[in-house]
């Protein structure tokens, strides 16, 4: 069975800029995933300008089939070379991951690839390779399951130099760091956002450095299928719970008419959970077969309000989600994050009297535009989504 590459990436802004000058490009192929990461010299405009070229460049060129040596030349060559201090402009990490984990590395002068298996540092053999008067590490390896892969900027390593510490968090902390933590957490992106909220703290919430993280986390796919909203004819309803229950993965319903339907069509009792409420987020249900009932519009709503923040450049709003809470739109991120790396979708395409008014063209109904938003920002996260309109 083929492995499912998770990855993820967050990023801090340099105090007082408004551009990140780290940029990540990733691009997925039918058997591979491709990863740039590229640091652009010093900050701001200029530095995302550079970060981002090089990112394309590489990640177009790979995908276009060149190889890791064609590539790196071609940014080499493309890129200028600082006068006064005779360095790059752009610095990069360059990973092509396939699906039965065969991994291969490139990295200029970027801290080194952390690869974390079973709590413990893997140190794998680079080849120096001379391009162009640079100095380019490459490395190749299989990845196994739960093997994580971690590949910073150095505004990781540097992070509190000066402040909290001395000299910069380092890299040999950054190492002892994720051998303790990674292993416990079951997705790519809280991987990510727990070492970059590390650095905001270190940084004292004012970064002196673009700081940039990019989890990857090789998993067992994990299939969720969601139901939301009637069919619009209701003939279908069996088809659709039918399909729905047939499907291989947990179980996740969204709104109170299609946990209706799934209980009459199930035969199954839906208790409503009013043992603990919440100002913001409606009540959620139990049945059995069903891991988790949610409301719909309300729920669906502050959940996308939540995975957007959670994908920004992180500042002071904290994780993407409670962990601690147990509100409808905190479990329903939670397991979207971390039990599922493809989505399978049964919407129904009735319009709901409550949310609008029904003369409106379907592509104006409330839920559906939910669902959609929900589904792209499940893509940018790597997910693989499957939709079906009912």
């Amino acid at each position: 069975m083929s492995l499912f590459i998770d990855v993820a990436y967050d990023s801090l802004i340099k105090h007082e800029e408004e551009l990140c000058g780290d940029n990540v490009e990733i691009v997925k192929l039918e058997d591979s995933i491709i990863i740039v990461m590229a640091d652009g010299l010093g900050s701001g405009v200029k530095a995302n300008i550079l970060s981002t070229l090089t990112t394309k460049i590489a990640a177009t060129m790979l995908k276009e089939g060149e190889d890791i040596y064609e590539t790196v030349d071609t940014i080499i060559n493309t890129l200028p070379v600082c006068k006064v201090r005779n360095i790059a402009y752009s610095t990069f990490t360059i990973l092509k991951i396939y699906n039965d984990g065969r991994v291969f590395a490139a990295e200029y002068d970027n801290p080194p690839l952390f690869i974390i298996r079973n709590s413990e540092s893997l140190k794998i053999p680079k080849k120096e390779l001379d391009i162009n008067g640079k100095k380019v590490y490459v490395s190749d390896f299989i990845a196994r399951r739960g093997d994580v892969l971690t590949a910073v900027s150095d505004g990781v390593i540097h992070a509190g130099i000066g402040q909290v510490l001395n000299l910069g968090w380092t890299w040999d902390k950054v190492e002892n760091y994720l051998q303790r933590s990674c292993c416990k957490k079951k997705s790519a992106k809280n991987i990510s956002r727990d070492l970059v909220e590390v650095c905001w703290d270190l940084y004292g919430k004012k970064p002196g450095d673009d700081t940039t993280v990019v989890g990857i986390k090789i998993r067992d796919p994990e299939y969720i299928d969601l139901f939301t909203g009637p069919p619009v004819n209701t003939a279908n309803d069996s088809y659709v719970i039918k399909k729905f229950m047939n499907g291989k993965g947990k179980k996740i319903i969204c709104g109170g008419t299609a946990a209706n339907i799934a209980s009459r069509e199930l035969n199954r009792e839906m208790k409503v959970n009013m043992d603990i409420l919440y100002k913001d987020v409606p009540p959620t249900s139990t049945m059995q077969g069903i891991d988790l009932i949610t409301e719909g519009v309300l729920t669906l709503s502050k959940a996308v309000e939540k995975l957007k923040k959670g994908m920004e450049c992180y500042d002071d709003g904290g994780l993407i989600y409670n962990i601690r809470e147990k509100d409808g739109a905190s479990l329903l991120i939670k397991m979207l994050l971390e039990d599922c790396t493809h989505l399978n979708l049964w919407i129904g395409k009735a319009v709901n009297l409550a949310h609008q008014n029904p003369d409106f063209p379907t592509d104006l109904n409330i839920k559906l535009n939910l669902v959609e938003e929900l589904c792209e920002l499940m893509k940018k996260l790597g997910k693989k989504i499957t939709i079906n309109y009912v």
